[in-house]
């Protein structure tokens, strides 16, 4: 195998780890139980729990199935900036699952021809230089996850439609900051963790082999 269609085994590995990680992160509802509970969501809107929970699902849908599409909160106004940023996110999601499923494909050929030439050490580094990154950029979401949160906005949307109004966009106070910074901390953390285990697997393939 060339070096190039090396490279791009590599990186599609890397790709299906980072966008399962997210995928993960996205559904794994127990976040947004623990910023209820943590932040008293309930008290502090005048909702009970279960309708907090059922606009939650409601926004989980029209995030992920096409066929809805529109997004009508039960408990929510919503404005027309509010509504188009929501879109933008769909799109958003549809490309993170269109990326998992093609590094998907890409990975399962790449890993059958490690296997098949007992190639397993070209991982060790790749991996080993991956797992770096997560633990620092925990660190700058510890210390400065304000900036973090702002500079991801601005990397993946070009306006400000992000910025919500909770007159006009209620919606943004059952959705607390801290909210978003648990999904960053358990999106790291399972891709560091993905990437320790890919370290430690592709070590004792190769030795073993």
């Amino acid at each position: 195998m060339s070096r190039f269609k090396e490279s791009i085994g590599i990186m599609s590995l890397i790709l299906l780890i980072v966008s399962t990680a997210i995928a993960i992160t996205i559904w794994f509802i127990p976040l947004y139980q623990l910023a209820i509970h943590n932040y008293d969501l309930p008290e502090r809107l005048g909702l009970t729990y279960d309708q907090l929970m059922n606009n939650y699902y409601v926004l989980l849908r029209y995030l992920h199935f096409p066929w809805i599409t529109e997004l009508n909160f039960p408990d929510f106004i919503s404005s027309e900036d509010g509504l188009f940023h929501f879109y933008e996110v769909k799109r958003l999601f549809y490309v993170n699952y269109g990326v998992l499923f093609i590094s998907g494909i890409a990975t399962y050929f790449y890993v059958r021809f490690l296997r098949k030439t007992k190639r397993y050490w070209v991982l060790i580094k790749p991996f080993f230089i991956a797992s770096l990154l997560p633990p620092v950029l925990l660190m700058f979401l510890v210390v400065a996850f304000d900036q973090m949160f702002v500079l991801f906005h601005q990397l993946f949307f070009d306006n400000d439609a992000w910025l919500f109004n909770p007159v006009t966009d209620p919606i943004i106070n059952a959705l607390p900051e801290a909210f978003f910074m648990y999904c960053f901390i358990l999106f790291f953390l399972l891709i560091e963790g993905s990437f320790i285990i890919g370290y430690q697997m592709s070590k004792r393939k190769a030795f073993k082999d």
